[in-house]
C-alpha cells in the first residue's frame, strides 16, 4: 500500500467516518484564523468509538506494543515506562481513551481527546494550554506499520502520552501551548517548532548513566529509535534551549542531530524562562499562573 492509499485508509476508518467527525473537522477549519480566546477545543472533539476497531486494529497495536516495549524495557526513558504503566497501556488491545484518562487526570490533570485528523497548529497549542492533548485515533494499516508520515493512535497514545503522567513534562507541556498559543512573533513560532521537535518528538535523556529515547519519534518507531542510539551517523549533543532553538530540522529522513536533557526539570525550567519573555512581549504574563502540576 503506497502513501497515498494509507492515507486514505486512515481517512475512511470507520472509528472517524461519522457526521460527528465532519463537523469538528469543519470546526477545527475554520478555529486556523481565530484569536487566541475565541478558539473553542471542544469544538474539535470527536467520540472514541472503541467497538468500531478491527480484529487488524488491535492485532496491529500488540504487534507494534511488542516491538518496541523490547527496545524500550532498556532504552526508553524511565519516565515514559513509569507513565505507561499509569495509564496501563498493554499489547491486548488499542487503548480507550475513557481508561487512559481515568487513570491520567489524577495524576497532573492531563487529558487526551479524539480529533478527527489535522488541526490548525493554533488550536493545537490550545489544546496543550489546557493541559488536554489532541488524539488522533486511528490505527495504521498492517501494510505500513514501520512507517506512517502522519500520527495515529500508536504515535500518539503509545508515543506521547505517557510522559503527560509525569508533573514535571505535563508542566513543560503546557507551558510550551501556553507560549506557541499567544505568540504573534513568527521568528518565536519558528524557534518553538524546533523546540517542540527536538524535545518533544525527538528528544533524549541521560539516565543511570546512559542516553534513553523520550521523544515520541523516537519511542513509537522501531527503526528510529535504534538509530537514534546507535547509529556513529548521529550528532548527540547536550541540551541547550537556545542551541535548540536555532537549530533547523528536516522531516524526511532519520535526524542526524538530536539533543539530550539532563533531565526534565532542565526542559521546565527552561520552558518557563522562554514563556516569560513570549508572554511578556504580549500582555499575557498572567497566563503563566495557571500552569500547576
Amino acid at each position: 500500500m503506497d502513501m497515498s492509499e494509507t492515507a486514505k485508509a486512515l481517512k475512511n476508518s470507520p472509528v472517524i467516518d461519522s457526521e460527528e467527525a465532519r463537523l469538528a473537522q469543519e470546526a477545527a477549519d475554520r478555529s486556523a484564523p481565530l484569536p487566541p480566546d475565541q478558539i473553542n477545543v471542544d469544538s474539535m472533539k470527536i467520540t472514541q468509538h472503541w467497538d468500531k476497531y478491527t480484529d487488524e486494529n488491535h492485532e496491529v497495536w500488540g504487534i507494534l506494543y511488542e516491538k518496541r516495549m523490547e527496545h524500550l524495557a532498556t532504552a526508553g526513558s524511565n519516565v515514559f515506562l513509569q507513565g505507561a504503566d499509569i495509564i496501563n497501556l498493554n499489547r491486548k488491545q488499542v487503548p480507550d481513551l475513557r481508561d487512559v484518562n481515568a487513570n491520567l487526570l489524577p495524576k497532573t490533570g492531563w487529558s487526551s481527546h479524539g480529533v478527527p485528523g489535522y488541526l490548525p497548529a493554533k488550536s493545537f497549542f490550545a489544546f496543550l494550554a489546557q493541559r488536554q492533548f489532541p488524539t488522533t485515533i486511528t490505527v495504521r494499516p498492517k501494510t505500513s506499520m514501520d512507517y506512517l508520515p502522519e500520527p495515529d493512535i500508536i504515535h500518539d497514545v503509545f508515543g506521547h502520552v505517557p510522559l503527560h503522567a509525569d508533573p514535571v513534562f505535563a508542566d513543560f507541556l503546557q507551558t510550551y501551548g501556553k507560549a506557541a498559543l499567544y505568540t504573534n512573533n513568527e521568528d518565536h513560532t519558528t524557534r518553538l517548532a524546533r523546540l517542540f521537535w527536538f524535545t518533544v518528538e525527538f528528544g533524549l535523556i541521560h539516565e543511570d548513566g546512559r542516553t534513553k529515547l523520550y521523544g515520541s519519534g523516537l519511542i513509537s518507531s522501531d527503526g528510529e529509535g535504534h538509530h537514534a542510539l546507535e547509529s556513529d551517523k548521529v550528532d548527540r549533543r547536550k541540551f541547550d534551549l537556545q542551541t535548540v532553538c536555532d537549530t533547523d530540522f528536516e522531516i524526511d529522513h532519520y535526524q542526524p542531530i538530536l539533543y539530550v536533557l539532563d533531565s526534565f526539570e532542565q526542559l521546565r525550567d527552561a520552558m518557563v524562562t522562554y514563556a516569560e519573555q513570549i508572554l511578556d512581549e504580549v500582555g499575557r504574563l498572567d497566563e503563566l499562573e495557571t500552569i500547576s502540576g
